[in-house]
């Protein structure tokens, strides 16, 4: 690559790959892997059962650890050694040689390999004893070492077990969690060219640890990991679960540490608030069973610490993406993630898997080896909730997406439809026009079920299709003009308030029964209600395709829009729209001062019903509650819960102002929506989707309660779909049939 090639990639902050690297990469190509993935039968029930028990267990571990409290800590740590990243190298390069080590650094990938493999070359060293690193996955130290006959041996059992089947990990912390103890004996008895057991995990282990065990002693140069480098003192920390870190680092007479730089802490105490965070969030253990503090080699050995860069201070140099060099390589973000569970690591990332292996790929293997994982993103969250540093993940997926669509362009479909939505008028005309078009599909219900129909068909197989309302919201309510209020049907501190409704498209076009109950509860509870002319869309769709000038677009007419409106709050029946115009405009702005002063201006008046029932309206208990008991269930949608964080306040209105029988769900995790998502990985989101009616039918509640029309168009259409006896509803709608009929036994009074 020319030199001036070489710069413009570096300015792009990506990284500078070298196509010859390319292939040992054995990792084919996306849509093929995510082809394989779909099709192995235990792949997503093995990763399922791994993710609910690690949530448990995670779960039981910060049960003595303040988790709010530590992570805090050590993102004010890591964000020191970022904002002064040449120091702290210096102080811990300074440090570590002063205690004997040798510490080299590396710019890059062919670099590093370079010199570890000239430091084996140099003292005749022919087999390496390998202990888990994911850097020397990225550089592919493995290969390089080969070229020179040099074999390397991973004596991590679960990287061992990858290697015998010549597969990366899938997990940064458990390379092998995606295969069954049937699938490693197998593995085990072909390396060993032995019988092993199949369900004996004990056998399997002690076998492959005796077949791995010689390495040690045979091998020249042992390799590792680091979890933290400690700039006071150059002091290597390590954390294994099997002593073989220990062994490489101890018994080979050469030990070279392989890190890179994002790794350094700036004190002991900042590695121990590390080390409470890093067990109990990548295996829900309190501490690892082996922590090892190396401060220069042992005597008569060779310590050489490798600091890599690749494509690392490229990304310190963007604000965007500075944080994600906080990780940990914990994991946790795996753990939570529903296409994950269906899919597994090999799909959902390159090298580093999770959600943070889809904003580190571009930086560390270039943009097309993230093109593809990154799409798999539905933007549920969660990564971003368990994460001990707390990464913006979702929001910087998101413009990893982006950097996707800028180098590669949006799909035909996604361009179309995007640049059709943002123009109100022209949508406005194409739904006029589908609304007569669906009538033969939809024969007057509420559902497209054309499961036959050649376009249709791989949607609507699995998931009937809302149909469009016969008359949207906006035509139902007068926009422009305040409805006036109805005296308050229950004391409350909202009444005498103007409210600004914001119902978003789905709400307008879907669902304006749901807008209409927002619209009843809020007049009964003494607010006036206005719907705002001219509204459409708050720029959601859009933003979450990549596509950020029709985002844009849409954010400023919803800014402009709702500036006009005199009202105390902009209220949405959407938890994702809420979402969006709190938290993702100034982001989406952050580089227009005046359009992120008004967004700013505007987020302090928008709330999502659900807390404006809860905080503002402050419904006391039972003063609803005189009316029939139901018996439901209730979903934590993903914008509602990971977004806004609501968790008791459904839960409240629900059980204690209504009074009706509230049911959890065994697991709080995404339905499998996410948007264009459930259209472009329909199979992915049929299994979440499954998943999610399955766990709600296990509570024996007949019916399903959420806050986000996504989420209701999905599990609707999935009940109607497989013909389930399971009712899916907004909460407002519960709300209002309430107080109705608070309303009608007054007058028959």
């Amino acid at each position: 690559m020319s030199q001036s090639t070489m710069e413009t990639a570096a300015s792009a902050g990506l990284a500078d790959v070298d196509p010859a690297a390319e292939r040992h990469d054995g990792i084919g190509d996306f849509d093929d892997r995510l082809h394989n993935a779909l099709a192995q039968e235990r792949l997503a029930g093995n990763l399922t059962r791994f993710q609910q028990s690690w949530r448990a267990a995670r779960g039981a571990a910060f049960a003595d650890a303040p988790f709010d409290a530590l992570r805090a800590e050590l993102k004010a740590a890591k964000t020191n050694v970022t904002a002064d990243l040449d120091r702290f190298l210096d102080q811990f390069q300074d440090a570590a040689e002063g205690a004997g080590a040798t510490v080299h650094r590396a710019a890059n990938a062919a670099e590093a390999n370079r010199i570890i493999r000239d430091l084996a070359v140099a003292r005749g060293v022919t087999l390496v004893a390998k202990s888990k690193s994911m850097v020397s996955e990225e550089i592919e130290l493995n290969h390089a070492l080969g070229d020179s006959d040099i074999a390397a041996v991973e004596t991590d059992l679960g990287e061992w077990i990858v290697q015998q089947r010549g597969e990366r990990p899938s997990h940064m912390v458990m390379p092998a969690v995606h295969l069954s103890r049937q699938e490693v004996g197998q593995v085990v008895g072909d390396a060993l060219d032995r019988e092993v057991s199949r369900d004996d995990i004990g056998e399997q282990v002690r076998a492959a640890r005796g077949a791995i065990r010689e390495t040690f002693f045979r091998a020249g140069m042992g390799v590792t990991g680091a979890n933290a480098l400690i700039a006071e003192t150059g002091t290597v920390m390590m954390a294994t679960n099997e002593g073989n870190g220990r062994l490489c680092a101890s018994v080979p007479p050469v030990h070279v540490v392989l890190a890179g730089i994002e790794k350094l802490v700036p004190t002991f105490e900042d590695a121990m608030t590390q080390l409470r965070l890093l067990a109990r969030s990548g295996t829900g253990q309190r501490i690892t069973t082996y922590t090892t503090f190396m401060t220069g080699p042992a005597p008569g050995h060779e310590l050489h610490i490798v600091l890599l860069d690749n494509g690392r201070r490229a990304m310190a140099a963007r604000p965007e993406f500075e944080e994600a060099l906080h990780c940990i390589r914990c994991a946790a973000c795996a753990n939570v993630c529903p296409p994950y569970r269906e899919v597994g690591g090999h799909v959902f990332g390159y090298i580093y898997t999770g959600a943070i292996g889809l904003v580190v790929t571009p930086f560390l293997n270039g943009l097309d080896a993230g093109a593809g994982p990154q799409s798999l993103c539905l933007s549920c969250n969660a990564c971003e909730m368990v994460c001990p540093v707390g990464i913006p993940l979702p929001r910087q997926i998101l413009d990893v997406r982006q950097m996707v669509v800028e180098r590669k362009g949006l799909s035909p479909v996604k361009r179309v439809v995007l640049g059709a939505y943002s123009r109100p008028k022209t949508s406005d005309l194409l739904l006029k026009i589908g609304r007569r078009m669906q009538r033969p599909i939809t024969h007057g219900s509420r559902f497209v079920r054309a499961r036959n129909a050649p376009i249709l068909r791989r949607q609507t197989r699995w998931r009937s299709l809302p149909a469009l309302a016969d008359r949207p919201l906006h035509v139902r309510i007068p926009a422009g003009r305040a409805l006036a209020p109805f005296a308050p049907i229950v004391p409350n501190r909202a009444a005498g308030m103007t409210v600004a409704l914001f119902p978003g498209c789905m709400t307008d076009q879907l669902y304006p029964d749901q807008g209409e109950a927002v619209v009843t509860v809020l007049r009964r509870l003494g607010v006036a209600v206005a719907l705002p002319a001219g509204l459409h869309c708050c720029g959601l769709p859009a933003y979450n395709s990549g596509d950020i000038r029709h985002a844009k677009w849409m954010a400023r007419q919803t800014i402009r829009t709702l500036e006009r409106c005199e009202a105390d709050w902009v209220v949405s029946g959407s938890a994702s729209c809420t979402a969006t115009m709190l938290q993702d405009y100034a982001h989406l702005f952050r580089h227009e001062l005046a359009w992120a002063r008004r967004a700013a201006a505007l987020s302090r008046r928008v709330i999502d019903f659900t807390s404006f029932l809860d905080r503002v309206a402050a419904l006391p208990d039972g003063s609803l509650a005189d009316g029939p008991r139901q018996t439901l269930a209730y979903h934590d949608s993903c914008q509602g819960m990971n977004a806004l964080g609501l968790r008791p306040e459904p839960r409240r209105i629900l059980r204690d102002v209504l009074g009706h029988d509230v049911r959890d769900l065994r697991e709080p995790i995404c339905c499998g929506f996410g948007g264009s998502f459930s259209f472009q990985y329909p199979e992915v989101a049929r299994r979440l989707m499954v998943s999610k009616l399955d766990d709600a039918e296990a509570t024996g509640a007949p019916l399903l309660v959420t806050d986000n029309q996504g989420c209701i168009m999905h599990l609707r259409g999935g009940c109607d779909a497989e013909h389930r006896p399971l009712a899916v509803r907004h909460l407002a709608e519960l709300v209002a049939e309430r107080i109705e009929g608070y309303v009608a036994r007054r007058a028959d009074g």
